[in-house]
């Protein structure tokens, strides 16, 4: 018997949690973007394919919550005769999740709007701008971030930076140059952030300082930025109030 081929991953496919769409799951979803409510045997025309693989297929998109299955009798209008008893007719049709999985274009819009910040005149202003948007940057991880000791809140961070795809770690910081123990730590990103945003400006660095000296809850600065050659941008962040640390918060360029 012949064997069919796995479906390839198709570089642009989006991750559901740690599911990955095919490209066959994503033509079955661009089907359903213009056919809403579609029975088995309508989708399996349309892809050229069999109706159980049409089935395999629906089975692993309501499983990632991007496609739901309702009772074709439950959408018709009121007074419309219904099926007679027997095996129920089923219709598909995209999640809100599901809608969401193609056509993001997030990328060129975040870069007009900096270009757009970039190019006002007013420096008050302008700091502004990038002080509201550091603050809302904190405010998607503020509910998230905890721990009692900047190291503990950098620790909390790293974890939420790893969840949204930034390999990152945290570690204890090389001894001074006396030699003496300190309990500094290291927060290292191998991945920038933002890196078509920083190539633009260094307003970027900005706001993620803001945003980390919000999430910390003590002052932040930036110590080297790769902007001005270094080979990482480092923020350096002092200690809790009852202690000297100085931990520095290291976001590196792969």
């Amino acid at each position: 018997m012949q064997k069919v081929a796995a479906s390839p991953i198709s570089p642009s496919s989006q991750a559901a949690g740690k599911w990955t769409l095919r490209s066959s799951d994503e033509h079955l979803i661009d089907l359903l973007r213009g056919q809403a409510f579609s029975k088995i045997d309508t989708l399996a025309r349309g892809l050229g394919v069999t109706a159980t693989a049409v089935r395999q297929r629906l089975e692993r998109l309501m499983e990632a919550g991007l496609v739901s299955r309702s009772r074709a009798d439950d959408l018709l209008p009121e007074g419309h005769s219904r099926r007679p008893r027997g095996r129920p007719s089923h219709v598909y049709s995209l999640t809100e999740k599901g809608r969401r999985t193609q056509g993001d274009n997030f990328r060129d819009l975040a870069l007009v709007l900096w270009q757009e910040i970039r190019s006002v005149q007013n420096p008050e202003i302008r700091r502004g701008l990038i002080a509201r948007i550091g603050s809302a940057m904190a405010n998607q991880y503020r509910t998230a971030v905890t721990g009692d000791t900047a190291q503990e809140r950098f620790e909390s961070v790293a974890r939420l930076l790893r969840d949204r795809q930034i390999l990152c770690d945290v570690s204890p910081a090389p001894q001074s140059a006396g030699g003496s123990s300190s309990n500094l730590a290291v927060l290292t990103s191998h991945s920038c952030p933002y890196p078509e945003l920083s190539d633009l400006d260094r307003g970027i660095c900005s706001a993620e300082r803001l945003m980390l000296q919000e999430l910390v809850g003590t002052a932040v600065q930036l110590s080297e930025c790769r902007l001005d050659g270094g080979s990482c941008c480092r923020f350096t962040a002092a200690g809790a109030a009852d202690s000297q640390e100085v931990i520095p918060v290291t976001l590196c360029q792969s």
